[in-house]
């Protein structure tokens, strides 16, 4: 009798793409470290977005808007500094990106990029932190936003 073994090597993963909305805040905090979890084991990379987000009124002054563009990029810095010492030792692969508008919409817009320039079986998720507001729960949030018209999967992070 002969008994063949063979051995079948596992599925490969496909590429990870992460985009995790950043803000500097501590539920942005809990979503870069969970963005972090997420990859451990995986190849993949993590794409941090800042988005800044002109309000109505700062629109209708063109000197406000030069004056909050500047703003957004000092802003910019901080945050990618931040990112930088967060990601520190647990993760090489990641980019820092700046955006500006409808923050759902820029952070679905992103994920849509990374996946129309990915190859062929690359999967996009968005990390996001919950609100820390009670009122966002009611009216609405990126969060709540995002779970109602992200085209990606979307992990919320408590």
């Amino acid at each position: 009798m002969l008994i063949t073994v063979t051995t079948a090597e596992p599925p490969a993963t496909p590429f990870l793409h992460l985009v995790v909305g950043y803000d500097g805040s501590p539920p942005a905090s809990r979503a870069l470290d969970a963005a972090v979890r997420l990859l451990q084991g995986r190849t993949g990379s993590i794409d941090v977005v800042y988005i800044a987000h002109l309000s109505s009124l700062v629109m209708l002054s063109a000197d406000a808007i030069a004056e909050m563009e500047s703003d957004f990029s000092d802003i910019e810095q901080e945050l990618r500094a931040q990112a930088a010492a967060e990601l520190s030792g647990k993760t090489e692969d990641w980019k820092f990106h700046h955006r500006q508008g409808v923050i759902a919409d820029e952070l679905i817009a992103a994920a849509s990029d990374l996946q129309e320039a990915g190859p062929a079986g690359t999967v996009v998720v968005i990390v996001v932190g919950s609100s820390s507001h009670a009122s966002h729960r009611v009216v609405g949030s990126v969060a709540v936003s995002l779970a109602r018209h992200s085209p990606v999967p979307l992990v919320i992070v408590p």
